[in-house]
């Protein structure tokens, strides 16, 4: 198995479900005591998240350079980054980074068209679903894809900060997330993109109305396939 590199720290509740979920696919293909080989670079999301409250995107773009270069030096083979939305500076990260790179956004992509799906809904921080660096990666790959309302965006983003991102897990703020995905399906998606990777531990496909891309899973087997290309899996 190729050695995946982890950006994570943004949050560090969001590079836990990456362990977790990467161990666990590794187990599931290959068997026995098998888990993934992870190389993890955790950053102090305090730090992070100061500069996109200031929108100092360059100053968080060389910290994501710096530490992708890190990695790769330190023996990754594969990198991803264990977020949604600081994959806005992907292309500054990736600068002058050889080893292979996955976006979460493109993984997402192709699951929703193999599923034969195309008007998928998005829950996901504000800079995700209000920019455009997410949204349109999905319509070049020929999705069309929804956001919430403008009240629905603000209560999506602020339980992500002041609750997700701090291990806090609220029956309400689980109400108010299925009512947002509710009121996304009434208007016409038909799935839902966890498009923040802190989402799914208030949704899931049990209680959202219509299919669940959760991208955290996405992501890690779509870089679980790339780890292991060339290895036939076996179950011991």
């Amino acid at each position: 198995m190729k050695t995946i590199g982890i950006l994570g720290g943004m949050s560090a509740a969001s590079t836990a479900l990456y362990c977790e979920a990467l161990n666990r696919g590794a187990r599931e293909r290959l068997g026995g005591l098998h888990s993934a080989e992870l190389l993890i670079r955790s950053l102090d999301f305090a730090v992070v998240e100061r500069m996109q409250e200031e929108g100092d995107w360059a100053a968080a773009g060389h910290l994501l350079s710096r530490e992708a270069r890190a990695l790769e030096a330190g023996g990754a083979e594969l990198l991803i980054l264990a977020t949604n939305t600081m994959h806005k500076l992907a292309d500054q990260m990736m600068a002058g980074v050889a080893i292979p790179f996955l976006h979460i956004a493109d993984a997402t992509a192709a699951a929703i068209r193999t599923a034969g799906l195309s008007k998928p809904g998005l829950m996901a921080t504000a800079y995700t679903m209000e920019q455009t660096f997410y949204t349109d990666r999905l319509r070049a790959a020929g999705l069309t894809p929804m956001l919430p309302g403008p009240e629905d965006r603000a209560e999506t983003h602020r339980i992500i900060y002041d609750e997700l991102c701090r291990d806090v897990i609220r029956d309400e703020s689980r109400a108010a997330y299925e009512g947002i995905a509710m009121r996304l399906a009434k208007r016409g998606a038909d799935c839902l993109i966890l498009g923040c990777t802190e989402v799914g531990l208030l949704l899931n496909a049990g209680n959202v109305p219509v299919p669940v891309f959760d991208t955290v899973g996405i992501h890690c087997d779509a870089v679980l396939d790339m780890a292991l290309a060339g290895k036939a899996a076996r179950i011991a």
